[in-house]
């Protein structure tokens, strides 16, 4: 796991989307403009959104997404968590 602050300053949703895309990992994110970026046909390894849900239960919460829908994750599914629901899109991938 990689935190973005700790990289330094913010270098924008879309430096953020590329390189999560070439090495291979799943951002998770509050923020829906990472789900645009995806929708737009920026290049991805998928997405974890949790938009509504707050910090306390987020870390269990993420746990129990990944448990339950591992290959969804795999194969680069965006992931949203919202109102209690689990909803699963399969944007098109770059090649």
């Amino acid at each position: 796991m990689v935190e973005v602050s700790g990289l330094g300053p913010d270098p924008g949703d879309q430096a953020i989307i590329g390189m999560a895309a070439r090495e291979n990992r799943i951002p998770v994110t509050i923020d829906t403009d990472f789900g645009r970026l995806i929708y737009g046909g920026s290049e991805h390894a998928g997405l974890i959104r949790l938009p509504d849900v707050p910090a306390g239960p987020r870390i269990q919460l993420l746990a129990d997404v990944f448990r339950r829908h591992a290959d969804d994750i795999a194969s680069g599914a965006v992931i949203t968590v919202r109102s209690g629901r689990i909803r699963i899109s399969r944007p098109p991938v770059r090649t």
